[in-house]
């Protein structure tokens, strides 16, 4: 069975995902609406009304779950949740990490920079981000 991972932070770069799990594939990308974009230093999501968060979506294999798991503090730091999304006109259960604590802080420049790029690279509204970065200063 297909095993499906919702991306929305670090894991938008296509090369630490190659380092991370070199057998996940990019399936698509989605919004995932009435989820908010945070910072508590790297990245969750949260649910909140009228908010959208832009995702990719990885195909993603046993032992690349287990790399995810590592790399994510699972389930210490984040926990896991499976969402329906929408991607390419199919709805598909996809997993997601989401932080157990949502303290907000400003994240570091190079984590920043790395979901910039991602937003660049897969044409998502910059506006979510600098607004997920502006809502983390004001804590």
């Amino acid at each position: 069975m297909k095993r499906y991972y919702i991306a929305y932070g670090s894991n938008l770069s296509e090369e630490q995902m190659a380092r991370r799990c070199p057998t996940a594939t990019i399936v698509g990308t989605t919004i995932l609406k009435d989820w908010r974009l945070l910072f508590d230093g790297p990245a969750s999501i949260e649910r909140k009304q009228g908010y959208q968060v832009p995702v990719l979506i990885w195909d993603i294999q046993p032992e690349d779950e287990r790399s995810l798991d590592r790399y994510e503090g699972y389930p210490s730091y984040y926990r896991k949740e499976m969402l329906k999304v929408k991607v390419k006109g199919q709805i598909i259960d996809a997993m997601v990490y989401i932080m157990n604590t949502n303290k907000e802080s400003q994240p570091g420049q190079f984590y920043y920079d790395v979901l910039d790029k991602g937003y660049e690279r897969f044409g998502f509204n910059k506006k979510i981000l600098e607004k997920a970065l502006q809502e983390s200063e004001m804590y």
